[in-house]
């Protein structure tokens, strides 16, 4: 009796999973083709545009950086201010950011190098005086990696409407040469992008730092910076802080485009693992995300379908695969706005490839997770 019972759970749980995964599937699919990569016909009069500070963190030098960045200094917005804040003096990124401010002297730009130690969050010591020293009220944190078009952040102001204190980018990838970045844009053309998508459209307020503009006067109310350089994942907590004070989210609708001038396979995977930690770290429901993946929801839901209805699991396994094989492909197409850099065969190649370690990133994870909490243990033993 309690075999029959627990089987059924396990039915009645892979049947939920499957419900639950497709609803997914078609509210990102839905929200991509309705809201992203939408071209406005009417230009927003300079009058009504407000200042916005960008703040840019920078440390190191790749070799698409100086592109990335000067893709700022053209941008074509009335009213903003480039600040480029450098932790170390010796850092390669100071003779970047002395070329593009001495080619562009007309735009409002200033660099600040040193920082200030005030927690344990590196990124937030580093942007310390660059953000002391805004003058707008907007805030724009943007990574270095990320690149932009002129329009960006009129798109992004125009998304800042009465109620909403932060407005964010879903993350994608520019087009780049080379298999890894192929595996890159197809992982932030359906995973991820299904994941974050549906979370924003449920009320779960999933936000990266990688490109989110803020109020600052809310982030003032919350302590400013400052408040948040005890955490690592100091984006979470100023979209929990924002939120927290009674204020909405907004997603813009052209993507924050990581271009990167330096990936590979072996960099992608550390970063999957790197992110998997914080998620299981911060969110312990995240134990559960690998049945959210294709290849053991596909198997879950198999094995379901074939306890009630007696279908074949390897068939229903196949079938399955299949379909959300070709939904990832049509919600990739509405995230890039067009049909992607690579062929068909690329896509498939990257597309098994990626779901296949899903499961060994999330594992490593959850092991260096664990082999973390037991060298703390260790060390408040001794």
């Amino acid at each position: 009796m309690d075999m029959a019972l627990l089987e059924l759970g396990l039915v009645v749980f892979g049947f939920i999973l499957f419900l639950v995964l497709w609803l997914m599937h078609f509210m990102s699919i839905i929200y991509v083709r309705l809201h992203l990569n939408r071209k406005t016909m009417d230009k927003p009069s300079y009058s009504k545009l407000v200042g916005v500070s960008l703040l840019k963190p920078l440390k190191g030098v790749d070799p698409n950086l100086i592109s990335n960045l000067e893709t700022f200094f053209e941008l074509d917005y009335p009213k903003y201010e480039i600040l480029l804040c450098v932790q170390d003096h010796d850092d390669p990124a100071v003779d970047v950011c002395k070329k593009l401010l001495g080619k562009y002297p007309d735009v409002d730009a200033r660099l600040f190098i040193g920082g200030r130690k005030v927690g344990i969050n590196p990124k937030i010591n580093n942007l310390m005086p660059g953000y002391e020293g805004a003058k707008y009220d907007l805030v724009w944190v943007c990574d270095s990696g990320i690149r932009v078009k002129p329009d960006t952040l009129t798109d992004m102001t125009n998304q800042m409407t009465e109620k909403v204190g932060l407005v964010h980018g879903l993350p994608y990838v520019a087009d780049r040469q080379g298999f890894a970045a192929t595996l890159e844009q197809v992982y932030f053309g359906t995973s991820h992008p299904r994941s974050y998508i549906s979370a924003n459209v449920t009320g779960f307020k999933c936000v990266t730092g990688m490109s989110c503009l803020m109020r600052k006067d809310v982030l003032d109310q919350a302590g400013g910076l400052i408040a948040f350089a005890q955490y690592i994942a100091e984006d979470y907590f100023m979209a929990k802080a924002i939120a927290d004070r009674g204020w909405k989210f907004s997603m813009a609708t052209q993507v924050a485009m990581q271009n990167s001038g330096s990936y590979s396979i072996a960099q992608f995977q550390s970063r999957m693992i790197r992110w998997a930690k914080l998620r299981i770290n911060m969110l312990p429901g995240t134990v559960c995300e690998p049945v959210s993946e294709c290849f053991l929801a596909s198997l879950i839901i198999g094995w379901a379908a074939h306890c009630f209805f007696q279908w074949n699991v390897l068939v229903f396994f196949l079938c399955h695969c299949l379909a959300w094989f070709i939904c990832d492909y049509i919600q990739l197409r509405g995230v890039q706005g067009g049909p992607p850099p690579f062929s068909k065969l690329d896509y498939a190649v990257a597309w098994f490839i990626r779901e296949s370690m899903s499961l060994r990133i999330f594992l490593s994870a959850l092991w260096d997770q664990l082999e973390d909490h037991q060298l703390e243990g260790r060390i408040l033993d001794d």
